[in-house]
Order: C-alpha cells, then structure tokens, then sequence
C-alpha cells in the first residue's frame, strides 16, 4: 500500500511511531529516488530510552525503507520491529 506524500519537507520532525503505538523518534532525513520520484527511505533519528533506541543498541538513529511506512499525517507510523534476540555479555556471564 503506496503512502503519498505531498510536500517532502512537511516529513522532517514529524513523530515516529510503531503500529503497536511506540515511541521511536523524529524522522531527521528522506532518502529520494530522483530517477522514480519516490521516497526509498526515511531516516529516523532515535529518541533515548524509546523502543527504537533499544532496538538499534547504541547508535543514533536507523534508515527505514519506505515500505515499513503504514501512514504519514500529523505523525509518521512504521510497521512494528521486533528487537533482536540477542543476549547481552552480562546476561551470559551471569548465566555462566
């Protein structure tokens, strides 16, 4: 389902959030195609201590591609992502 946007410079700020409701940040950039004219990405600058930013471990933000986009109105929604399942060293250490 294609999302339409009409003014690209409306997208810049605009809250992220998931499909299940979370938090993730503000899209801080757009990724166009100017061969199709087409959106590729967004990047999404993750806010700290939201569900985004777990996700992404210590970095500052993620590039999305277009197709996880369910909706852009007042906010952006983004198809939910499930953390990965990895575990951390102290976790193991204390398994140990």
């Amino acid at each position: 389902m294609p999302v339409n946007v009409k003014n690209l410079s409306e997208m810049f700020g605009k809250d992220v959030f998931t499909t299940k409701g979370t938090y993730c940040g503000k899209v801080s950039d757009v990724r166009v195609n100017l061969t199709k004219f087409r959106v590729r990405s967004l990047v999404i600058e993750a806010a700290r201590g939201s569900y985004l930013a777990e996700v992404v471990g210590g970095k500052r933000g993620i590039i999305i591609p277009y197709q996880m986009v369910q909706a852009v109105d007042d906010i952006v929604i983004i198809k939910h992502i499930n953390p990965p399942a990895i575990k951390e060293p102290e976790e193991i250490a204390e398994e140990q």
